[in-house]
């Protein structure tokens, strides 16, 4: 029995998601991220190392744009299969994609006009990776699957999606192989949720698996406390509007701004926050919180509870959804203090740079972070402490508050992680440790050695072995 697994992408990083499977005559792409991070977005200008022409079909584990957002260059360059997901995770990447998509062009342009105007080159073209046609054209692609429901693939091969717990429509993805009455399975975790929090229902466990490939972005340490969230949030916001400042919160589109949504609804219930004016400075966000509403089958209990008491945390009294530029502008004539939820998470393009701009050099107010910030991206340089950082071609002094509630994350940490593998009724052959940086990979592969007895390691970008 013969398997190839080629790790195209996310090998000691945290971005850029990609597995190629070639068994049975087929090639399977496993997600098609993009990268993020400022010293590797190069690797998304380069040629496809396998022709997008030869990919029999993509299995895509979520929507997030490090596991979806080259797709648009991979149809562009050849690739005319299916994209297999949950219908939620169809839905959201749609949007993803096309935001993604008009930011590279917009962002192309104004790196144009400021090189022409600097009399320089930038280190990357000045053309969009993709355009709006080209994320419009993966749209066709999209093929619904259902938790628990195999999908089969050809001669041989089988999947099944597990509710991964991450995001709205999130999957782990089980695949089965047989050859010459042989069997082998495969689990690719993408992104692992965690256990009791907001709005979606928990991990779904993997009984069986004769390889894993899990991922370890939080592989080397153990979250905050889940009850101590609101509390630091409470504690940001009113520490916040005493000063007369603004909270800025850099956010995800998906799930983050939902579930930032959802503790401040829990705080306003128990009156522990004032009834400040809120922002969703994000088109994006807007459309992925139309597509929750759209899939009330894949909430928790404690979700349902609130909307049958009409208590949603997407309908707060005072919360503005800001689709246009104007309205987005006008978040700066608002007297007093103001909640800004804007993307990207990352601070690496959108609106969120421009509220930064207007507040990062504010001692009154508050730029509060939510979510992982990757090596080199502009709000990791703001979290480790940077005295001044550059956005939107300028530099700027940082004297606004900077905080950070780790507690928000949507990613399993060590714990949660081999609670997740502690599902698995036999010991697998191997487990390959991905979707981390090279400390926490590292760190998690040992762990989950130590802890178990499997064999473990983390493989380096390109690698393939043959799986026996």
């Amino acid at each position: 029995m013969k398997i190839k697994l080629s790790f195209l992408g996310a090998a000691q990083n945290v971005t850029g998601s990609r597995y190629m499977v070639e068994t049975n005559g087929q090639r399977l792409l496993v997600d098609c991220g993009l990268y993020q991070e400022r010293d590797l977005r190069g690797r998304n200008w380069d040629p496809f190392p396998i022709p997008p022409k030869s990919i029999d079909g993509v299995l895509l584990t979520h929507a997030h744009l490090d596991h979806c957002g080259l797709l648009p260059k991979l149809v562009r360059e050849g690739f005319a299969g299916k994209v297999y997901c949950t219908d939620a995770t169809a839905e959201i990447a749609q949007i993803v994609l096309l935001d993604s998509a008009h930011l590279q062009e917009e962002d192309a342009e104004y790196k144009r006009k400021r090189h022409e105007r600097e009399g320089r080159k930038g280190p990357y073209p000045e053309l969009p990776l993709y355009t709006t046609e080209d994320a419009e054209a993966v749209t066709p692609l999209f093929t619904p699957v259902k938790y628990e429901q195999p999908l089969q693939l050809g001669d041989g091969l089988e999947a099944i999606y597990h509710d991964a717990g991450h995001i709205l429509g999130a999957s782990t993805i089980l695949l089965k192989i047989k050859q010459n009455g042989e069997g082998r399975k495969i689990s690719f975790s993408g992104d692992v949720g965690r256990w009791d929090k907001p709005i979606l229902q928990d991990p779904i466990l993997v009984d069986q698996a004769d390889y894993v490939v899990v991922e370890s972005t939080y592989g080397d340490r153990l979250h905050d406390d889940e009850a101590s969230v609101n509390g630091d949030l409470a504690k940001v916001i009113n520490e916040t509007r005493k000063a007369e400042g603004n909270i800025v919160i850099p956010s995800f589109a998906v799930e983050r701004a939902q579930e930032v949504l959802y503790h401040l609804n829990e705080l306003l219930m128990e009156n522990l926050i004032p009834h400040l004016p809120v922002f969703i400075d994000s088109p994006m966000a807007i459309s992925v919180t139309e597509v929750f509403e759209h899939h009330p089958e894949l909430f928790d209990e404690e979700m349902m509870k609130l909307i049958l008491r009409r208590k949603s945390p997407f309908d707060l009294p005072r919360l503005k959804m800001t689709r246009t530029v104007d309205e987005s502008k006008a978040i700066n004539d608002v007297e007093g203090t103001a909640i800004i939820i804007a993307g990207s998470g990352m601070c690496t393009g959108g609106r969120i740079k421009h509220h930064l701009v207007r507040n990062i050099s504010r001692p009154e107010s508050a730029i509060l972070f939510v979510g992982y910030q990757a090596v080199g991206t502009l709000g990791r340089h703001i979290v480790d402490g940077a005295k001044e950082v550059r956005i939107l071609g300028q530099m700027h002094r940082v004297r606004a508050r900077i905080a950070q509630i780790h507690g928000f994350s949507a990613h399993a940490d060590r714990d949660e992680l081999l609670r997740w593998l502690s599902g698995l009724k036999k010991s697998p052959r191997h487990v390959f440790v991905t979707h981390g940086e090279p400390e926490a990979a590292a760190a998690f592969s040992k762990f989950l050695h130590e802890k178990t007895g499997w064999e473990t390691s983390v493989p380096s970008y390109e690698d393939t072995v043959t799986l026996n």
